[in-house]
C-alpha cells in the first residue's frame, strides 16, 4: 500500500468558475451527470482494450462493465468501471485542471445556446466530470491505473480545493462515489437511473448495470447501433449516439447508415454536423472517424477520411481486419485502403443528393465550404467530383451558385470562368476589377476564403472552361474601340514608379475608375501575393501592374501635363495608392497619402 500522506491541492484557476457555471446554469438538467460519468467510464474501458492490443497484460476482464450502485441509507451513488484507470498525476491533470478549453468560451457558448442544447455543452467542452457536483456535495474518485499496483483517491467538495491520498482497489479501473445532495435523492432510485441510461446511453456497447435488491440488473441494450438495420433505429437514437460520439450539441445535418457485404464487409454510421463543431485543438486537420473491428473500438486515428472531410463524425466497423491490428498495419493494409475509398465515395454521394436542394445545401456550405475547397487542392482522385459540389457568391446572381450553373449562363464569346478573390464579398461587388466584366455582361465568381488563393490553380478548368482570375484577364477584355493615345503619360508614370510596379499600361476594362491593379498572367494573382505578404512568406517581391483608364477625366488632365515632371512626381504615387486602397490594401505611406489628400482638398477649396 502507498504510504503517501494526504495532499491538499488548489483547483486550476478556472475550475472554480466552471463549477459554478455547470452547477447553476444547468441545474434543471441534472440527470445529464449520469450520462457524462457513464460515457467517461465506457471510454476508459475502450482505451484499456486498445492498449491491450499491444500489451496483453493490460486486458480488461471479459465481463467488463459499468456498475451503478445506489445506496439510499448512506445517500451515495457509486459508478465503477474496469477501464484504463488513472495514476496520481493523471488525477491531477484530468480532474484538477482544465487544459483544453476555458471558462470564458464555455460561458459564452452556454449563454448563446438554446435551453434544450445546454446539457450537451459540457460534453462538447470536455468538462463532463464536473457535472457530478450538480447532484453531489462531495465526490470521491478512487482509481488504479492498469499495469500498476497503486491506487489513489481524489476527493473534493467542489469549493476550490481537492485532496489526494493513498487508495485501495483490488483491480485496475475507477470508482466514483457521489455523496448526494438532499434534493437529489431521486437519483438513488434504481428505476430512475435505468430510465436515464436507456435515454442517454442505450447505444453504448459496454454492459451497464444498476444494482436493485442486491442484484446487478442490465440497464442498456448494449447493441452496436451501426450494426442494426436502419429501419430499426429511430432519430432520437441517432441523435443521442451522434452527440456522445462527437461531443457536440446540435443535430446532424445528414446521417449515413449502411452495410457493405461482398469482397469487403463493413458497417458505416457517419454524421455531417448541422453546425461548425467547437474544436479546442487549433490546426487539427485529422479525421477522427472511429475504426472498430468486430464491434471493438480500435482507434480514431486510422485516417478513414481525408483531412478535407474532417468535419464528418462516425464509426466504421469491419470484419476484415484482425483484432490485434497494429498502428503500422493500418497505414499499409489494402483492406483499409479500399474501405477508405468506399467511405469517401459514400460521403460524396450523400453530398450530391443534398446538393439538389439549394437551400438545404446552402446551410452545409456555409459551415464547411472552405474545407471542401481544401479537397480540390489536395485530393487529385476526387478533384472533379468535389468541384461539382463547390458553391460561390456571384457578381450577377443572388444566393449560392455552382460552377455548372455558371457555365450554363455563359454568353456567347465568353471562353473562361472568371473569379475575383478578396476578403469580403460585399466589398468585391463594388471593386473596379469588375467594371469591364459588367460592361461585357460577364459574370464573376466572388471568393473570400483564404484557400481560394490556391485551389483554382489545381483545378485549372471545369467543363473544358479555364478558370481565370480577373486580375490576370486584361487581354480578355481588350476592346476594338479606339482610345486616346496616352503613351507619353504612361512612360512618365512608369519612370516615376519603376521601383513599385512592373509596368504601367492603358486598359479598356475600366468604365468608372481611373486606375486598377493587375497581376502578370504568368505569376500569382493579386490575392495570392497579398496572402504571401501577410504571412511573411513572399520569396521574391512581386510588383503589380498599374492599369490606367485613358478616358477618365483625371487621366486625361494628367496626359496634358506629362512633361511636367513635378506634377507627375506628385500624381504617380497618389494613383498607385488609390489603386491599392481600391483593392482593400493600405497606402504604402499612410501619413504621406493623407497629407496629399489634404493638400488637394485645400487647393480645391481655395480655388
Amino acid at each position: 500500500m502507498n504510504d503517501t500522506v494526504l495532499e491538499k491541492h488548489e483547483f486550476g484557476a478556472e475550475v472554480g468558475r466552471l463549477l459554478d457555471l455547470v452547477v447553476h446554469s444547468l441545474y434543471s438538467d441534472r440527470e445529464i451527470f449520469l450520462r457524462e460519468l457513464v460515457a467517461n467510464a465506457a471510454d476508459a474501458t475502450d482505451r484499456r482494450r486498445f492498449e491491450a492490443l499491444t500489451d496483453p497484460a493490460l486486458s480488461p476482464p471479459s465481463e467488463a462493465k459499468v456498475r451503478i450502485v445506489p445506496d439510499k441509507a448512506a445517500r451515495t451513488l457509486l459508478i465503477a468501471d474496469d477501464g484504463i484507470g488513472m495514476g496520481r498525476q493523471d488525477l491531477i491533470d484530468n480532474l484538477g485542471t482544465i487544459a483544453r478549453s476555458g471558462t470564458r468560451a464555455f460561458g459564452q457558448a452556454l449563454a448563446s445556446a438554446k435551453p434544450e442544447d445546454r446539457p450537451n455543452l459540457i460534453g462538447q467542452f470536455g468538462v463532463g466530470f464536473y457535472s457530478a457536483f450538480m447532484v453531489a456535495d462531495r465526490v470521491e474518485v478512487t482509481s488504479r491505473k492498469a499495469g500498476t499496483d497503486e491506487a489513489f483517491t481524489w476527493a473534493s467538495e467542489g469549493a476550490g480545493q481537492y485532496t489526494l491520498s493513498p487508495g485501495e482497489r483490488e483491480t485496475p479501473g475507477t470508482d466514483i462515489v457521489l455523496h448526494m445532495k438532499a434534493d437529489a435523492e431521486e437519483f438513488l432510485e434504481p428505476m430512475r437511473l435505468e430510465t436515464i441510461i436507456r435515454k442517454w446511453a442505450d447505444h453504448i456497447t459496454l454492459p451497464i448495470t444498476v444494482a436493485r435488491d442486491g442484484k446487478d440488473q442490465a440497464a442498456n441494450e448494449g447493441t452496436a447501433l451501426w450494426r442494426k438495420a436502419r429501419a430499426d433505429v429511430d432519430e432520437a437514437s441517432y441523435h443521442a449516439f451522434y452527440r456522445h460520439l462527437g461531443n457536440i450539441f446540435d443535430t446532424p445535418w445528414a446521417t449515413m447508415h449502411w452495410k457493405v457485404e461482398g469482397t469487403l464487409e463493413y458497417y458505416g454510421l457517419l454524421f455531417i454536423p448541422g453546425m461548425k463543431p467547437f474544436d479546442p485543438v487549433e490546426g487539427d486537420r485529422e479525421s477522427h472517424v472511429r475504426l472498430h473491428v468486430r464491434r471493438m473500438f480500435i482507434t480514431d486515428k486510422a485516417d478513414l477520411l481525408p483531412p478535407w472531410l474532417r468535419f464528418v463524425q462516425g464509426v466504421v466497423d469491419t470484419e476484415d481486419l484482425p483484432l490485434n491490428v497494429s498502428r503500422e498495419m493500418l497505414q499499409t493494409t489494402p483492406v483499409l485502403a479500399r474501405i477508405r475509398k468506399a467511405v469517401v465515395g459514400r460521403v460524396l454521394g450523400e453530398l450530391k443528393t443534398h446538393a439538389k436542394d439549394a437551400e438545404d445545401y446552402g446551410r452545409f456550405w456555409e459551415n464547411f465550404g472552405a474545407l471542401m475547397k481544401e479537397g480540390v487542392w489536395e485530393d487529385s482522385e476526387n478533384r472533379t467530383e468535389i468541384a461539382g459540389l463547390l458553391r460561390f457568391r456571384s457578381s450577377t446572381q443572388d444566393g449560392w451558385t455552382s460552377l455548372a450553373d455558371y457555365v450554363e449562363r455563359m454568353p456567347e464569346g465568353q471562353e473562361a470562368i472568371y473569379y475575383l478573390i478578396g476578403d469580403n464579398t460585399d466589398a468585391m461587388k463594388a471593386s473596379p476589377q469588375l467594371e469591364g466584366f459588367r460592361a461585357k455582361g460577364w459574370e464573376v465568381l466572388l471568393m473570400a476564403d483564404p484557400i481560394d488563393a490556391f485551389w483554382p490553380e489545381r483545378l485549372d478548368s471545369f467543363m473544358d472552361k479555364k478558370l481565370r482570375s480577373v486580375t490576370q484577364a486584361a487581354a480578355d477584355l481588350a476592346s476594338d474601340v479606339e482610345q486616346p493615345d496616352i503613351s507619353p503619360l504612361l512612360a512618365a508614370l512608369k519612370t516615376a514608379l519603376e521601383a513599385e510596379v512592373s509596368d504601367v499600361r492603358a486598359t479598356s476594362r475600366l468604365s468608372e475608375s481611373a486606375v486598377v491593379l493587375a497581376a502578370d498572367d504568368k505569376g500569382p494573382d493579386l490575392q495570392m501575393q497579398r496572402l504571401m505578404r501577410r504571412a511573411g512568406r513572399a520569396m521574391m517581391p512581386a510588383r503589380p501592374i498599374l492599369e490606367v483608364n485613358p478616358t477618365h477625366p483625371l487621366i486625361t488632365a494628367l496626359a496634358g501635363k506629362h512633361e511636367d515632371s513635378e506634377a507627375i512626381a506628385e500624381a504617380a504615387p497618389m494613383l498607385l495608392d488609390l489603386a491599392l486602397v481600391q483593392e482593400g490594401e493600405a497606402p504604402r505611406d499612410a501619413s504621406a497619402f493623407t497629407k496629399r489628400i489634404a493638400a488637394l482638398l485645400a487647393g480645391k477649396l481655395s480655388a
